[in-house]
């Protein structure tokens, strides 16, 4: 682990920087418009590093309870996680593109399922937009 400041501080510091003196300043507005997105990507990631681990695990729980996966634990890493919740993404389209969401009851839980992740997504990428 590294001393202050953190990796959060030094996004957060950067953004700031960004958005407040950098972007003002600049006349030119296909630069400021560039400046603007690289200060949000960096709020993204302000967001997402916080709990992302938390996240990660409560849509591998979903995704797997949804898919029937229910015995299976969760990988210890956060890259073996973030590779688990993508793989069940996956096979949740491949069913989705069968058409086993198309019938009760199981597209109720498909689409209780999405409006959950979408939700969590969208806190952490435009939190405004919910």
């Amino acid at each position: 682990m590294q001393d202050r400041p953190t990796s959060l501080e030094l996004i957060r510091a950067v953004r700031e920087a960004l958005e407040l003196e950098v972007a003002p300043g600049l006349a030119d507005a296909r630069l400021r418009y560039r400046v603007l997105i690289a200060a949000n990507v960096l709020g993204i990631v302000e967001r997402e590093l916080p709990g992302e681990d938390e996240r990660l695990a409560a849509e591998f729980r979903a995704l797997d309870a949804l898919l029937g996966h229910e015995e299976r634990r969760a990988p210890e890493t956060l890259a073996a996680l973030r590779q688990a919740v993508l793989d069940d993404a996956r096979e949740l389209c491949e069913r989705i593109r069968r058409g086993e969401a198309d019938a009760e009851p199981w597209r109720a839980r498909v689409l209780a399922c999405a409006r959950e992740t979408v939700a969590a997504k969208l806190a952490i990428d435009n939190p405004s937009a919910l």
